[in-house]
Order: structure tokens, then sequence, then C-alpha cells
């Protein structure tokens, strides 16, 4: 068990931040009253940090489909569960250890099972798989690349591993023959494809590929991988992508410190959101897809309107998240990071904030 120890606290009040710049009045129609929709006052809330004494940074946190865990990885060999209606306190967490060798960087859901779940490490170049019901993993698969981001198709059977400088790596789940029980294996498909993001289309026939020296989106066909789109979205790289849940808009964010909103059926720009001012690093829609949660070099989370591109909210954060994920059905979002080493304060601490109401 590590020593490392920690409590939830409350912030003291931060120097003011910069505030968005604010963008021309949007059509009416476009509003939330219009719209007959209430509001969300997310001024009213505060963040609730988790610090942890840490030379290592958390790098990636993510619910469970069901909303009732929240994974984070980063720190070291351990992957922490914890379930943030009934406690935040470090020690509350459950630990899953065992299947890696070095760092944990990045952990994803599986869409259809609230307990299963899979890490990855750079470093280790090993994706595990894992069953929260169970301390010990259910599959290790070891690469030869170092994986960087994984995701899940919507039925749960086929996960993209984005990889350090190398091609997309598809693993399917299934027997390999009519005696072995199900696995996950790698797949053979066509390893031409490198890209730095890779996300399912909610269809699970799509695939959008993006890479960070790259100007514009790949939307590909899947299982075929044939090129459909090809938009131009980002000067310098696109970085972050998001889906919103009522299928409408794909948003994509880069280091040109821009958020674009993608209309899915015409693949045109819809709307561009400009009062970032920092380069992107992570997209997130809520449950019913009317905010937008931008996660920047910069230390505080923007939330957007997505019909207006209204910026609604600047949230502070102890430190630039590498990542910011709501809640599968609650107005609530996590995000992470590490606090910055400064002269004669006390030494950087690893990150875990929650805002918003309802848990």
């Amino acid at each position: 068990m590590s020593s490392l120890h920690t409590n939830v606290i409350t912030r003291p009040e931060e120097e003011e931040l910069p505030q968005p710049q604010r963008p021309p009045t949007p059509p009416v129609y476009t509003t939330f009253a219009a719209r007959g929709l209430h509001a969300q006052n997310f001024p009213a809330h505060k963040p609730r940090d988790l610090r942890i004494p840490s030379p290592q940074a958390i790098t990636h946190v993510a619910w469970s489909c069901d909303g009732k865990r929240l994974a984070a990885v980063g720190i070291d060999k351990i992957t922490r569960l914890w379930t943030p209606e009934t406690s935040m306190e470090f020690r509350s967490a459950t630990n899953f250890s065992g299947g890696h060798s070095d760092e944990v960087d990045y952990v994803s859901w599986n869409p259809t099972h609230s307990d299963l779940f899979c890490t990855s490490g750079q470093k280790d170049k090993r994706v595990i798989f894992w069953d929260a019901r169970q301390s010990r993993y259910i599959q290790q698969a070891q690469l030869k690349v170092s994986p960087l981001q994984t995701n899940y198709s919507p039925d749960g059977k086929v996960l993209l591993c984005t990889t350090v400088g190398y091609p997309l790596v598809f693993f399917t789940f299934g027997k390999e023959n009519d005696a072995s029980k199900e696995t996950w294996q790698i797949s053979d498909k066509d390893g031409s494809m490198v890209a730095s993001t890779a996300t399912f289309n909610h269809a699970g026939d799509g695939i959008i590929l993006t890479h960070h020296s790259e100007h514009s989106l790949r939307i590909v066909d899947y299982p075929s991988l044939t090129l459909r789109e090809n938009p131009a979205a980002h000067v310098g790289g696109c970085l972050a992508v998001a889906l919103d849940p009522r299928g409408r808009y794909l948003a994509s964010g880069g280091y040109d410190s821009i958020v674009n909103f993608f209309d899915l059926n015409e693949w045109i720009c819809a709307r561009t959101i400009a009062s970032c001012e920092n380069t992107i690093n992570a997209l997130s829609f809520s449950y019913d897809g009317e905010y937008l949660a931008i996660a920047s070099t910069a230390s505080y989370i923007d939330i957007i309107a997505t019909e207006t591109g209204m910026p609604l909210h600047r949230v502070p954060a102890l430190a630039p998240s590498p990542t910011v994920t709501w809640h599968p059905s609650k107005y609530v979002f996590a995000y992470c990071g590490q606090t910055k080493a400064r002269e004669g304060s006390p030494p950087p601490t690893a990150v875990i904030s929650l805002f918003g109401g309802g848990i």
C-alpha cells in the first residue's frame, strides 16, 4: 500500500482569472430561454480538489459508463477508482495493481459494462484489461510500440489504440476458435494510419482521427478505413476532439487556441470559439450536449454553451489539465494535473478536481 496521503480541501480564494473575450450576441433562437431550457448556474459552484503528494502528475481521469466510479492514473503503477458520491478521500480509493511495470498513463471504460476498463502505459508498452469486481487483471497485452490513448467502440467490442509515432493498433474482442473463450486480440487491420487521437462515431461505423502535426481532421469508414471526409480544422495541428452526445456536432481544438464545431451532417464548421487564449488540451460535452468543457495549457477550465458559443464560466484549476470529462448523467466534470514548483512553496502535488453539482 502506498504511503501517500491527502485530504480533500477547499481552495483559498485564487487571484482573479482573466475573463474570456465575449463573442457577438448570438441569434435569439439559439438561447436557452428561447428553447425553453433552464441554464445551469455554474458560478454557484466551487471546485473540489484532491491533492496527492507526488513528483508525478495525474495524467488522466475517466468516468465509468454509469457514472458511479471515477478512475485516475499517472502517478505510479496503480490505477485508482473512487466512488465520488461516497468519498473522494485518497484512502477511500480502490487500487488496481500488478498489471503494469511502470507508470500508467491512460484509462478507458467499456461503454457497455460499468465494471470493465483498460489501462495503458507508454514506458512498459502494455495495455491491461480489468474487471473492477476482481483485483487481478483479466488480460495483459504487450505491444512493440508505446500506447498513447485508448478508445472503445460503442458496442465495447473494438478498442482503438493510438501510439507514439507509429500506426494505430486495433484490438477486437472475440474467440480465436470455437473451443476458446472470448479475449482481446490485436487485429490484423491495415496498419498505416498514424494518429494522436482516434474516436468512434456514435454508430460505430466511422472513426475520427487527428494528429498533432496535421491541420485537418480525418474521418474514415469502419471497418473499411476508407477516407470519407478531410475537413480543415486548425493551424499548426489538432490535439483534441469530442462528440456531441446528441449527434449534432464534433468539437475540435488545437495549438491555435481555437475550438471548432463541425456539423456532423455536412462536415462544415458551424461555429468557432475564439474565447480561449491557450493551446487546447482536451474537450468534453455534457451528457445532454448543451455544454462544452475546454481544458487548455492555462490553469482553468472554460465552459461554453454549445448552441450559442457563449462563454458561461471560467473554472479555476490548481494546474493546467491534460484532460476534462463530464459525468455521463450529471452536470459535473472531472479534471486533473500537477501543481507547478514555486520557490518558497510546498513541493508539487498531483491533483484531481471535481466541479459542478449533484455529487
